[in-house]
């Protein structure tokens, strides 16, 4: 059974009160927008928390931040716009991720393209695992929805969200395009396998700060990488696909790219090819990566000696 229940998240009154500020707000705005048609309800969050909620909470800063590591050279101006349009898709996304109906129908009609199409459903004919990764870029539950469409059963492993009033909203919506849900932790990860090996599908997202994962490179920076998804294909004999929800010029639908499996060798060239993967997607797409993370934070400090 998948873990959408009661998670670890902490109580309402152990969390900041900042946090709870800001998750209640997110809340009421979400609940808000709910008021408008789809149409309307996700440029108008993008708008709400790109010129409103994101400059309250530093995302401007952080992704103007993140920009001048990467790109020392880019024009102030560039990351002006990117540090206002970046907000605008983080935005858009949470309007339809806490719009799993509307999401539903938007992925019955986006199209897929890519070299791993044939793979994946061979794959599932057969039997054999599948892995899908990707990152948080453009909008990861479309790609999700269009396989489950397809025919496989997909599981989604989550993290608990800080503030548990916010967490329960959260996997309250995304359980709505589809379950299982598994909640990151040693009873999470228990039903996750057991689901994998039964022959299905797993989507995981690989794009944040590991402290105990491996230093690989992301934008030819260190970035601490967890090697678990490629250590799952190995030991599973379980394909390994990298898949994007890739956002159109008209800011409301998608294409998903479902990309040639990655070959299986060690755990760490199978990541640094993810990585390189996304980092590829991102590029060609700057404002659907969320750069307001803090992807390349310094590594343990027996890493930064050697």
């Amino acid at each position: 059974m998948a873990a959408t229940g009661k998670t670890s998240s902490s109580s309402d009154d152990t969390v900041p009160l900042q946090d709870r500020l800001v998750s209640a707000m997110i809340i009421g705005i979400i609940r808000i927008l709910t008021l408008l048609p789809y149409h309307k309800r996700v440029p108008t969050s993008g708008w709400v928390i790109s010129r409103i909620v994101g400059p309250v909470i530093g995302y401007p800063r952080r992704v103007h931040d993140n920009l001048t590591l990467i790109f020392p050279q880019m024009a102030e101006a560039e990351k002006a716009r990117l540090a206002r349009a970046v907000p605008d898709q983080i935005g858009r996304t949470l309007a339809e991720l806490f719009s799993p109906k509307d999401l539903v129908k938007v992925a019955a009609r986006t199209p897929v393209r890519g070299a791993g199409i044939e793979a994946v459903d061979a794959a599932r004919a057969a039997g054999r695992p599948i892995i899908i990764v990707s990152g948080h870029f453009g909008n990861y539950d479309i790609a999700r929805s269009i396989l489950i469409q397809r025919g496989h059963r997909v599981g989604g492993l989550y993290r608990s969200m800080n503030y548990r009033g916010f967490n329960d909203f959260y996997v309250s919506r995304i359980s709505q395009v589809g379950t299982p849900l598994f909640l990151r932790g040693r009873r999470g990860m228990g039903e996750m396998l057991k689901f994998l090996k039964a022959g299905n599908a797993i989507a995981l997202l690989i794009d944040q700060h590991m402290k105990s994962g491996a230093p690989l490179t992301f934008f030819g920076q260190t970035a601490y990488t967890a090697l678990s998804a490629a250590e799952l294909a190995l030991r599973y004999d379980a394909l390994l696909v990298p898949c994007y929800g890739v956002r159109q010029p008209d800011g409301l639908s998608f294409e998903v790219v479902i990309e040639a499996p990655v070959p299986h060798t060690t755990p760490e060239e199978m990541t640094q090819a993810l990585n390189d993967s996304l980092e590829a997607q991102v590029r060609a797409h700057m404002d659907q990566w969320l750069w307001v993370h803090r992807r390349w934070k310094q590594g343990r400090a027996r890493d930064r000696a050697l």
